[in-house]
């Protein structure tokens, strides 16, 4: 399903399987839940008390006296009383109403923040395949926009659901109660305000399915053209995204539009029928008083209801809207919950205090198509084999999607082989804990990637053991030194959302030194000096070569004038290792790489050789 799609659903009003599910992030708050849902019988019941106090303070106290039945004295005693009672009445219910509201929003917040909580822990265990087919704006909806639809069912939702309800049948047991013709004449618009609410409930329903899905156009196109805003301006193209965007707003306007006029002809109809039922209860209610079959008292508290009765139903309709739009968004969140995470690890996984770096691809295939039998043409890896011995410098290249980038992605378990076997230090990639084997790969990028936070923590990464001097040094070895020094905060210097701020070569550079920092035994680069000029690359290189020295590395590249001296050279064509030695080797061999070669430095080769990088240089490419 698209995703467009799957905000289109409408889904059911009410389905028990959600609700269940919903109900296990209540669990852990189920007595503040039980102590609100009690309080809502207790607001029901004041609700209730006002009406019938009228009638006991007008039949058993005012009127008797105005008619000489009861002396002043007791008539004003009695009074006071009732209204004391009256006043005693609405400051419980007040009460009752703030500790309900305080409560429910409270364990509406604490369950959102559980599912939150259960939501991004679940987006981190996911396969690499899941977010290759899935939008990162949907799954920024699901953690924000739905979850705080389902805070609204938790935190007014629910429990105003059940006080309108216990208010509606404690009116309806009190008014049969007193006078049961009173109160089916009281009710009898029911019937009529039943179908404005079913005619209600289902336009409002198609408006908000239009408002969900404008909305979702609108985030989805804000995110694609924000981040795409450089490439928006060079090509001036901002007119046209501006007429995009009022056609997706005045989509979304139009939604909002139709919406707002269904609850204006909603509530002003209830509103005239709950006029028209005190209306009908005043017509024959006063005839019964004048008659003496009815009291005083007994009219003005059902007055009283009649007024009271049809604002629980107002609520009840628009709840309706917040249960049903829970309902649309539990269904994506646990849609996405229960998206499979399989655990990678194994049940005895191997330890790895200390590896060699001895690599070994035996017979790989692969495919990112996630099928038993993939299609002759999705095979990005096909009968791969190589050996990579401890510290031995490994150059990797090829046309873009010959699958060099694929082999990185395979060796640090990011996807998993179709057949075939990786080994490290001789033992099968399968064995180890993925968390525990990515700690001893360093990997750079070509696009280096920088969370908000300072300089010093996109180095350290979180790891223990790498102190404020580990980090200092880590940049400086990479030439950053007399940077760092010119910034006021140092390495505290905070950093931008993906370091905006900061040139493209200097985040280069910090991902170097987040890599030299770790120390890991095996490095990884891939296509990692695109973005740097060649002064910074003459930065870099002394950095690298003490990097390189003693762990195995693997350099995918693109620019071959940069892997030379390389101890070996792996050659990928369509999908398969071609041919493979170092670069006189394979200059002699006259295959695919000769040709590589002559291509790229037919005409600059004698230019070239003077500020070739060395064997340990900074290494590049991408697939």
């Amino acid at each position: 399903m698209s995703g467009q799609q799957e905000e289109e659903k409408l889904g059911k009003i009410y389905d028990a399987r959600l609700v269940r599910r919903l109900l296990t992030y209540l669990g852990p708050y189920r007595r503040r839940v039980f102590f609100a849902l009690a309080l809502s019988l207790v607001v029901a019941a004041l609700q209730a008390v006002g009406p019938y106090l009228f009638h006991v303070g007008i039949d058993s106290a005012i009127d008797p006296v105005v008619h000489h039945r009861l002396a002043l004295e007791p008539g004003l005693h009695l009074l006071g009383i009732v209204s004391v009672a009256y006043l005693a009445s609405l400051l419980l219910s007040f009460a009752a109403l703030y500790g309900q509201v305080v409560i429910m929003q409270t364990v509406g917040q604490r369950a959102m923040y559980d599912l939150r909580r259960d939501i991004f822990g679940h987006l981190q265990g996911l396969p690499f395949s899941f977010f290759d087919r899935t939008p990162v704006g949907r799954l920024i909806t699901r953690a924000t926009t739905d979850v705080d639809a389902l805070n609204d069912l938790f935190a007014s939702g629910v429990v105003a659901m059940l006080n309108d309800a216990f208010v509606l049948l404690g009116f309806v047991g009190v008014m049969l109660w007193m006078n049961w013709r009173l109160a089916l004449l009281t009710l009898a618009v029911l019937p009529l305000i039943g179908v404005v609410t079913w005619i209600f409930r289902n336009y409002v329903r198609e408006a908000n399915r239009r408002i969900r899905v404008s909305i979702a156009r609108i985030n989805s196109f804000l995110q694609e053209h924000i981040s795409g805003m450089t490439v928006i301006q060079i090509f001036n193209r901002e007119r046209q995204a501006r007429d995009q965007f009022e056609e997706r707003n005045r989509a979304y306007l139009e939604a909002y539009k139709d919406a707002i006029l269904a609850f204006s002809l909603f509530y002003p109809t209830v509103e005239f029928l709950a006029i028209l039922a005190i209306a009908l209860v005043f017509w024959y209610g006063g005839g019964q008083v004048l008659t003496g079959a009815v009291e005083v008292g007994v009219l003005v508290a059902f007055m009283q209801f009649a007024q009271r009765f049809f604002q629980p139903i107002q609520d009840l309709s628009e709840k309706f809207n917040i249960l049903q739009t829970a309902m649309a968004s539990s269904e994506r969140i646990f849609r996405l919950l229960d998206e499979p995470a399989p655990s990678l690890a194994p049940a005895a996984p191997h330890r790895l205090d200390g590896i060699r770096g001895e690599i070994e691809f035996r017979h790989v295939w692969f495919s990112y198509r996630n099928v038993a039998c993939p299609a002759e043409e999705d095979w990005v890896l096909r009968d791969v084999s190589f050996h990579v011995h401890p510290g031995e410098t490994i150059a990797v290249v090829g046309h873009t999607g010959a699958g060099k980038t694929t082999t990185i992605q395979l060796l640090l378990r990011f996807y998993e082989v179709q057949r075939g076997e990786i080994l490290l230090d001789g033992v099968n990639l399968r064995e180890f804990d993925p968390i525990e084997l990515r700690r001893h790969f360093g990997v750079v990028l070509q696009d280096p990637f920088l969370f908000t936070g300072t300089i010093e923590s996109n180095v350290r990464m979180g790891t223990p053991g790498i102190d404020s001097e580990r980090v200092d040094g880590a940049l400086r070895e990479v030439g950053l030194g007399p940077w760092i020094d010119s910034l006021r905060e140092g390495t505290g210097t905070l950093v931008s959302e993906r370091g905006a701020t900061f040139s493209v070569g200097q985040r280069q550079l910090i991902s170097f030194a987040r890599a030299l920092a770790h120390r890991p035994e095996i490095l990884i680069l891939d296509e990692a000096t695109s973005s740097v000029d060649t002064h910074t690359e003459l930065q870099i290189r002394g950095a690298l070569e003490r990097l390189f020295t003693d762990r195995t590395s693997i350099v995918i590249a693109h620019r071959l004038s940069t892997i030379q001296r390389a101890d070996r050279i792996l050659v990928f064509h369509k999908s398969r290792l071609r041919e493979q030695g170092t670069h006189q080797e394979l200059l002699a061999l006259g295959g695919i790489y000769s040709r590589l070669y002559q291509l790229q430095y037919r005409d600059e080769e004698a230019r070239a050789g003077a500020a070739e990088p060395d064997l340990r240089a900074p290494l590049a490419a991408s697939d």
